[in-house]
């Protein structure tokens, strides 16, 4: 009798022990499904430890599953709190509101509309009155954007674009306090600012951290006031580093996937330490919100341009004085490097601080300061981070090899003057005032070897009515490019500059390499391989030289016929 009596209440108390393990495993989350389990007597509680049964004809039954343990290092819990960290930073993050009065222009302008961040109805109520034939006169546009307290004294720092042509800019803090703020500066090539309040007590600050030392996977957190709900704090990780979204010329960017959206702007992204590393700026976003690719100005970049307004009120960024394209993989190869890496000097401003002859044109800057130039954009944001009048070590790539030059740098501001007067500035602009790269040559690419044969061509009278004549005693058919003496026939019919010294291109053959490239009738060769070019049998030489050294592609210095300087890398047969 005792095995039928036994048998069912062992099957039932398995029945029951498995039930319970289930259920706990759906409370955590987690089946222990790996876990051995413990056997027991019927009517006796499950050890803590596993003990030998008495032998029985029946299966083992389960322990209870409390006895269950864990596999080891398995979670129970989310990802940790970040409640602390959040708790004592709410009260350095502040909401930034702003007005500006504008005129309706008689009420035909386009009609308001509610500005980034805002939810507020109020900003609707200009355009209905418009409509209703309220014309004439003013209105104020509003707008609230995020910020976050730097010093206790009361100064904050933000976005240029949050305040930018405000007339009025208010401060609310957490505790329901607001202030009147004055901009102290800002930049528009970072856009960022900082204004100043007059607290009447210290108010609580954050610093600046290290953003140079943040590995892709980092956990950030973002504070700010997006859609105008003010002290919203999300979280996320770094998503990627050095972004360039053409935002600016020293874009830096950190990518991160933290909840950013409109009225985040000018707020701080910190790491766990509680340290700003980064400034919210911008958002990639075909809906308006956050998709999870937002951008930061980093706080190595944005540190120092705080420094500078605060004492300032103005940035004084280092100036170099050189113009600049991109080392493409033809011009690499033409050089002789084995990559392409550094920025390419097209040409030194007359009167900037290298116009000693210590840095030319055709060298490439391969490190500034000790900082590897790995790509042209990275030289202006470090030499616009140097100090004013700082002497720094530059190496260069010259003649085929690395040289080592020291210059004193200039003041960035102080460039305007000298690139106006410069008949070398590509356009006349100076969009980051420090290096204007030529925007010609950016899309160099391998070409196949589909350019014509140097050989000197036999003299013949003209062959191209209605186009220049070359020079009967020299012309040459180097490339693809028909070449000629420069003479004052030449220069007067493609309209060339006296400054400009060389030979002129006066016809290109349709399809060769010369072509695809971009020359032109009218181009100036001034350089061949870094030597200047007097005449057509000078160019047909060099190239020629440069097959029997094994080179594939011949770099050439082109002028333009005002004088814009730039370099290009032309396969040869």
């Amino acid at each position: 009798m005792a095995p039928t009596i036994r048998s069912p209440f062992r099957r039932t108390l398995a029945l029951m022990a498995s039930a319970a393990i289930l259920a706990h495993a759906g409370m955590n989350g987690v089946a222990y499904a790996q876990t051995a389990p413990e056997t027991t007597a019927p009517g006796v509680a499950a050890p803590a430890a596993p003990e030998t049964a008495a032998p029985a004809p029946t299966p083992p039954v389960p322990a209870a599953p409390q006895q269950t343990a864990p596999i080891q290092g398995m979670p129970n819990n989310g990802p940790a709190s970040v409640a602390d960290l959040a708790e004592g930073l709410l009260d350095a993050v502040v909401n930034i509101s702003t007005s500006q009065n504008v005129k309706d222009d008689e009420g035909a302008g386009p009609a308001p509309r509610a500005p980034d961040g805002s939810p507020f109805q109020e900003f609707f109520n200009d355009f209905f009155n418009k409509q209703q034939g309220n014309k004439g006169g003013n209105h104020n546009v509003s707008s609230l954007g995020s910020g976050f307290v730097i010093d206790p004294a009361g100064y904050i720092v933000t976005n240029n674009h949050v305040i930018e042509g405000a007339d009025d800019i208010e401060i609310n803090f957490a505790n329901g306090s607001k202030l009147k703020a004055k901009l102290i500066g800002t930049d528009t090539k970072t856009d960022l600012s900082v204004l100043k309040v007059e607290p009447k007590a210290p108010l609580k600050s954050v610093k600046f951290g290290d953003s140079s030392t943040m590995r892709i996977g980092d956990w950030v957190m973002a504070i700010g006031n997006p859609f105008g709900f003010g002290g919203s704090v999300t979280v996320g990780i770094i998503s990627g580093r050095g972004r360039n979204i053409n935002a600016g010329p020293y874009d830096n960017f950190i990518q991160t996937d933290a909840a950013i959206n409109k009225g985040n702007s000018g707020g701080p992204l910190f790491n766990m330490k509680g340290e700003v590393i980064g400034i919210n700026t911008a958002i990639i976003s075909p809906s308006g919100g956050s998709i999870g690719i937002g951008f930061s100005v980093p706080s190595e970049l944005a540190s120092g341009v705080v420094d500078q307004l605060r004492e300032y009120g103005e940035t004084r960024r280092g100036w170099l004085g050189v113009r600049i394209q991109p080392v493409t993989d033809d011009i690499a190869d033409s050089l002789g490097l084995d990559t392409a890496k550094g920025a390419l000097v097209a040409g030194v401003i007359k009167g900037g601080p290298v116009d000693d002859g210590s840095i030319k044109a055709g060298d490439v800057i391969l490190k500034f300061d000790g900082k590897t130039v790995s790509e042209m954009r990275d030289l202006p944001r470090v030499v616009a981070e140097s100090t004013v009048g700082k002497e720094v070590d530059v190496v260069v790539l010259r003649d085929g090899k690395e040289q080592t030059v020291k210059v004193k740098l200039g003041r960035l501001e102080d460039s305007d003057q000298a690139a106006a007067s410069d008949d070398a500035a590509p356009d006349g602009s100076q969009d980051d005032g420090v290096i204007t790269p030529d925007p010609g040559e950016n899309q160099d690419m391998d070409q196949p070897d589909t350019g014509d044969q140097a050989k000197p061509a036999p003299d013949t009278p003209d062959q191209h009515k209605g186009q220049v004549s070359p020079d009967a005693a020299t012309p040459k058919n180097v490339l693809g490019l028909s070449l000629s003496l420069l003479s004052a026939e030449t220069r007067k019919a493609f309209g060339i500059a006296e400054s400009v010294d060389g030979v002129v291109v006066t016809e290109v053959t349709p399809g060769s390499a010369s072509a695809e490239k971009g020359l032109k009738p009218g181009d100036v060769i001034v350089e061949v391989a870094q030597e200047f070019m007097k005449s057509p049998d000078a160019v047909a030489a060099k190239v020629q030289a440069l097959k029997q050294e094994g080179r594939r592609n011949a770099q050439l210095m082109i002028a333009s016929a005002n004088g814009d300087l730039r370099f290009v890398a032309v396969p040869m047969e």
